[in-house]
């Protein structure tokens, strides 16, 4: 299956914020960065740019919603988790025309890519709790519909 546009620029997106968590760079060098990857030109690039400059610009506010979410110290969560948790924070927090659950399944998605053995779960359950949170109408109207 190719991956989407969008879906492809998660996964830069989640590369570029780890980028930035391991302290290499400022968002427009590691765009910059991102562009010599393999596979650079298939992504959405302004989705990419939007979501790297969003995540980095609300980390504080983000990791502030998500600590008290966490069963651990934020500084205590992989990088890669931490990544996953910022774009997925962001794209609830910020995107609000990205359905939640696409939200959370491609925050799952990407753990399972760059994450480890059971770093999908652990973002899932996190992310399921911040939709609750930020999202709750659209969360209640679809445990609704599949009631």
């Amino acid at each position: 299956m190719k991956n989407s546009a969008k879906h492809l620029a998660r996964e830069f997106a989640v590369q570029g914020l780890y980028q930035w968590l391991l302290g290499a760079g400022k968002p427009a060098q590691i765009l910059k960065d991102l562009k010599d990857l393999e596979g650079y030109k298939e992504a959405d690039a302004k989705f990419l740019k939007e979501a790297i400059n969003g995540a980095i610009g609300g980390a504080e506010e983000f990791q502030a919603q998500l600590e008290p979410l966490a069963d651990r110290k934020w500084a205590d969560v992989s990088p890669v988790e931490r990544a996953v948790l910022l774009l997925g924070a962001y794209e609830l927090m910020r995107c609000p025309g990205v359905p939640y659950r696409v939200a959370i399944n491609e925050g799952i998605e990407l753990a399972k890519v760059f994450g480890g053995t059971d770093g999908h779960k652990y973002v899932n359950g996190i992310l399921d709790k911040l939709a609750a949170q930020v999202r709750p109408e659209e969360v209640a109207a679809k445990r609704r519909t599949n009631a």
